[in-house]
């Protein structure tokens, strides 16, 4: 088997039919977002940076696996929790590409 990217792996891992893997590309691209944060036996094994690196890589391929739309907009990403759309602008080398800032919880008295 040809070596393919990881995100296209997953896709066609995800896919009902091997046709229809593109249009899992993005579920795929979710899943590696979720797996970029390493747990604690991820950390016990290896160096956190270097994971972060390599997920972010991974996610790269996101625009390059599957061709752009017919409108020209390039397919939306998604951040680990799925609620903020990413552009392909916005997975880079820059540790705070993944930032996110949320108004603080309230707490009551």
């Amino acid at each position: 088997m040809e070596h393919r990217p990881l995100i296209e792996r997953l896709a066609r891992h995800l896919a009902a039919t091997p046709d229809d893997w593109p249009a899992r590309v993005e579920d795929a691209a979710s899943i590696l977002a979720i797996l970029k944060q390493p747990d604690s036996a991820m950390l016990a094994a290896g160096d956190p940076g270097v994971w972060e690196a390599m997920i972010d890589a991974a996610l790269r391929e996101r625009w390059t696996v599957t061709p752009p739309a017919a409108d020209d907009q390039p397919p939306a990403g998604a951040d680990e929790e799925g609620e903020i759309r990413l552009s392909p602008d916005a997975v880079g080398n820059n540790r705070a590409d993944w930032v996110h800032l949320q108004a603080p919880q309230e707490t009551s008295p």
